[in-house]
């Protein structure tokens, strides 16, 4: 009774392994035409190997330490921004607000004696004209 146990598990590990360097050799020319299919013809031709086969050689592949050379090129990340403009304006409004405030005593002085400088001309200006 126990031997048949002990040959049942042997022969169901034995018929689970998943022998990836014959799947590998056995779908190259497939995985070769990309992840999902190919055209051919002016037709769209799904792949030979399901998805679900495909990850699990692929995950198999990368687990042995292999390289896994059939993934496709990786786009550039989105530069987009998400949200809404208003928001990210309303931000930088409150910075550059933070900003002028920082400015906003010296800009005071400046005017102060822009304005003060414009009272001594006119004054000076004024006298002149009276003598």
């Amino acid at each position: 009774m126990a031997g048949k146990v002990v040959k049942s598990m042997a022969k169901a590990v034995g018929g689970y392994q998943y022998l990836w360097r014959d799947k590998l050799a056995k779908y190259k020319d497939e995985l070769s035409k990309g992840v999902w299919g190919y055209w051919e013809l002016g037709a769209w031709k799904p792949l030979g190997i399901s998805a679900r086969h495909r990850a699990r050689l692929r995950k198999e592949v990368l687990l042995a330490g292999e390289d896994w050379p059939y993934d496709p090129a990786r786009r550039e990340m989105r530069t987009k921004r998400k949200g809404h403009k208003c928001d990210r304006m309303a931000a930088e409004k409150r910075a550059h607000t933070a900003e002028l405030m920082q400015k906003m005593p010296q800009m005071l002085a400046d005017y102060r004696k822009r304005r003060w400088q414009k009272k001594m001309n006119d004054e000076d200006a004024k006298a002149k004209a009276e003598d």
